[in-house]
């Protein structure tokens, strides 16, 4: 029995985008979900070129500039806090919903437990077995800069490794969670583009070995983006007493999304 009455949220499924349009989505879903003219909403979507993102609050001098643009990724900053990720093989999800939800009602680290329920059924759908971290669990002082060294609170892990990043930015009139869970690819690829020596990066690269996962390597084979993208709806159907309605975006949201897009396209 749902502790939630049945609710009627949108459900976007994107494509591709450039980091700059992907982070104006987001912000302006929120904004028009706190104004109350855009339902609650979960967006999946994906990336390209591959780009790096860092937390609202992480300093720019930890990422490699000049690496990012040698291989042509991009470099763009989230609204939510949280340490660098880098964002190629991967699906990517965002949940925009006002704070009177009871499923985001509290405070940060209560909806992320509620929503984390809701991807813990999507990764069962596609046959993974994941563990949650507990509600103490912190990144400490030395931790470095890339996200998926190690899990915070709430977020999911296989086998002891990160399966899952995510970050959250609570305002007086919406909340934006997103996260992303790679595909595949390497997680050790991160390492390149922060402002390491060849040490620090050696030894990034065998921590994030050690302690991050992706899709592919739990299942022993590939999972498509529409896959995981229909699991994970379906999770937070189940899981929220969801009933997810497919939508698109709104001509107010896509006009918003073009004026903030400038915002992103600047790294300050």
């Amino acid at each position: 029995m749902s502790p939630w009455a049945k609710s009627k949220w949108r459900l976007l499924l994107h494509g591709s985008s450039d980091g700059a349009t992907n982070m104006a989505i987001d912000e302006a879903i929120g904004t028009l979900v706190a104004e109350g003219s855009s339902p609650p909403t979960i967006r999946f979507y994906s990336w390209s070129p591959p780009t790096l993102s860092l937390g609202k609050n992480q300093p720019l001098s930890e990422v490699n500039l000049e690496a990012c643009e040698a291989a042509g990724y991009h470099v763009v900053r989230r609204p939510t806090g949280g340490r660098a990720v880098l964002h190629a093989r991967e699906i990517t999800y965002s949940v925009a919903a006002p704070p009177s939800d009871p499923r985001l009602a509290g405070g940060v680290l209560d909806a992320y437990r509620r929503l984390s329920l809701g991807l813990i059924e999507g990764l069962k759908l596609l046959g993974v077995e994941v563990e949650q971290a507990g509600p103490e669990a912190r990144a400490g002082e030395d931790v470095s800069a890339a996200c998926f060294e190690v899990p915070s609170a709430y977020e999911i892990s296989v086998g002891g490794k990160k399966l899952i990043g995510s970050a959250q930015r609570r305002t007086q009139g919406f909340v934006l969670q997103h996260g992303a869970i790679p595909l595949g690819g390497d997680v050790t690829e991160i390492a390149e583009f922060l402002n390491l020596d060849e040490e620090g990066k050696a030894a990034l690269r065998e921590l994030l070995r050690n302690r991050a996962t992706t899709l592919a390597e739990v299942l022993g084979s590939e999972v498509s983006f529409h896959r995981a993208a229909v699991a994970l709806a379906t999770g937070f159907e189940i899981a929220l007493n969801l009933e997810l309605q497919v939508g698109e975006l709104t001509s107010r949201e896509e006009a918003l999304t073009l004026e903030l897009r400038d915002k992103y396209a600047r790294l300050e």
